[in-house]
């Protein structure tokens, strides 16, 4: 069946106005949802690339077929479009039944009711398949809002070529600690005299603060939604990497800012020009393939012995979700299930979305893995046994905060703020945001 899907690019500011009215003219108690008898409609939005979109074409097709009373109507847009669409959609009280959701958004929208009750439609969804600390990443005050689709936890991936290439011996990595990483480091540096850098440092995103907090017993955020992090903690995050600038065991502060922001192909470690870098698991597999040449493993972080036990997590990729507007919520959730559960649907999908978040997922893809893609689901699978609790997830007026953390990353790597200074604006800037929403 060939399908045309609706494309347009809408104004950023449509986001607010939508979670202004989301709550206006809600459809009834999911809890009341009952399938209909009659032939069904429902809409579906996507973001992603031509893979993906594809792919989920396919799975719509699979749906369809076991449920010939159901039509779906796909749209789908990039990254930078979908939001914007979805916000303006949500405002017109014409939100898709079937939402792609990713955890920045999921308090804003599920707090201002505009996203549906799953707990209250468990009749036509099953979430089981997934771990309770995977699924905890799609509850908002603690009501199931969005079932997550693929996880990944955040790892060290190595360059196992240039740990060769230099003789480099590869630490035991089960037990390392933040020392015998830095060794480590500076070891590549050394022995390549600075033609190869040991590690490109974390420092400006939410997901690596996040388990580096977590390693302290600490959170970025809590329950309540407000910024929790101890300034102190997060200064301690930056000055390790000033650390590593200093010694070497990381490219320059200059060296650095020139790579900010490039594609993936472009970066340190795929053109080898580190050994080690803190990633998301659920691009080990790009990283691979786009560095042919070399091999990478994908490793726990260091941790010392006094490290907090569960810091690690399994972080949803993005989400599956439905929209309280739908006037058919049993239908909804019966897609939302379909997509969770269909062994054929894991075959579509494979792990374009990252390792998938249901277990019953994961062994339907496991024997058409490839090795990258094997290493990414041993690694995740050892995240999701380790994790403790999902942490809380971004509250609403915080989606800007690995825009900001970048930022204060910049003035602290340039000596324009202390690591303590700038932790402290950073903290206050973003519980400002979080309060101007309130």
């Amino acid at each position: 069946m060939e399908r045309r899907a609706r494309r347009g690019v809408l104004t950023a500011s449509a986001l607010a106005l939508s979670l202004g009215v989301a709550g206006c003219g809600i459809a009834p108690d999911p809890a009341d949802a009952e399938l209909s008898e009659d032939p069904v409609t429902l809409t579906m939005t996507w973001w992603g690339a031509d893979a993906r979109h594809q792919s989920t074409l396919d799975a719509i097709e699979l749906f369809e077929e076991k449920y010939p009373r159901i039509t779906v109507e796909p749209t789908y847009a990039d990254w930078a479009g979908y939001w914007d669409r979805l916000a303006t959609t949500a405002a017109a009280g014409d939100m898709p039944d079937v939402i792609q959701f990713d955890q920045l958004y999921l308090s804003s929208y599920a707090g201002r009711g505009a996203l549906l009750d799953l707990d209250a439609l468990s009749e036509f969804v099953d979430a089981s398949s997934l771990p309770e600390n995977v699924l905890g990443s799609g509850r908002v005050d603690g009501t199931l809002y969005a079932v997550p689709i693929g996880v990944a936890g955040n790892g060290v991936v190595m360059n196992t070529s240039l740990f060769e290439k230099y003789d480099v011996p590869i630490p035991d990595t089960d037990t390392w600690t933040w020392d015998d990483f830095d060794a480590t480091a500076e070891a590549i540096t050394e022995a390549s005299g600075g033609e190869v850098r040991g590690v490109s440092p974390f420092g400006a995103d939410s997901f690596s603060l996040e388990v580096f907090a977590r390693q302290q017993g600490d959170t970025l955020f809590d329950a309540e939604g407000d910024v929790a992090i101890d300034p102190a903690v997060l200064a301690a995050y930056w000055q390790r990497r000033l650390d590593w600038i200093d010694s070497g065991a990381s490219p320059s502060a200059a060296a650095l800012s020139e790579k900010q922001g490039v594609p993936l192909d472009q970066g340190n470690l795929v053109v080898g020009g580190t050994a080690m870098e803190f990633q998301p698991g659920g691009l080990f597999t790009a990283i691979a393939a786009a560095a042919p040449d070399f091999d990478y493993e994908i490793v726990n972080w260091p941790a010392d012995p006094d490290a907090e036990e569960g810091y690690q997590y399994p972080k949803p990729s993005m989400y599956w979700a439905g929209s309280s507007q739908s006037e058919h919520p049993a239908e909804a959730a019966l897609l939302i299930d379909f997509l969770s559960n269909d062994p054929e649907v894991a075959e579509a999908f494979g792990t374009e979305r990252g390792i998938p978040a249901s277990e019953k997922f994961q062994a339907a893809v496991e024997p058409s893995l490839d090795e990258a893609g094997r290493k990414a689901l041993t690694f995740t699978e050892l995240v999701t046994k380790e994790a403790g609790d999902a942490p809380p997830i971004t509250p609403n007026g915080a989606s800007e905060v690995d825009t900001m953390l970048s930022r204060y990353n910049q003035l602290v790597q340039f000596g324009e703020l202390t690591p303590q200074d700038a932790a402290e604006r950073f903290i206050e800037e973003l519980q400002s945001a979080i309060d101007a929403t309130g």
